[in-house]
């Protein structure tokens, strides 16, 4: 069965750092693009990058610019999600989704989630 465990999220001071984990099982995820999306509350999830079966990364929103990256280890069948210089406005609830073929901007076409992990950037 297809599983995607989300980690590493937490409270963290503006200006600060986090790297968020995507756990795979049940599949092999060489295969697989990877997206990470997050949702804040009352709005509507959107998405932040996507990494590609062969390591290329794409970002699809222009405030993490210059500040977070996307990363994956097949090894491990994990991919990390690494944030810095964090800001109020990365709080959210961050989620990995995972696609056979291609890295998509729009969350509806990803069909396997996980239960999503928690970033609160707060002093």
């Amino acid at each position: 069965q297809l599983q995607l465990v989300e980690s590493g999220g937490g409270l963290v001071q503006p200006g600060g750092s986090l790297r968020l984990s995507c756990a795979a099982s049940g599949f092999t995820l060489n295969y697989y693009a990877i997206g990470w999306f997050r949702q804040a509350p009352g709005k509507e999830r959107e998405g932040v990058l996507c990494i590609t079966s062969g390591g290329g990364s794409i970002n699809y929103a222009d405030s993490v610019k210059g500040r977070f990256t996307i990363s994956r280890d097949n090894a491990k069948s994990t991919v990390y999600l690494h944030m810095n210089s964090l800001k109020p406005e990365d709080t959210a609830i961050y989620y990995c989704a995972a696609d056979p073929s291609l890295c998509w901007y729009n969350p509806y076409e990803y069909d396997y989630w996980g239960q999503g992990t928690q970033v609160t950037v707060s002093s």
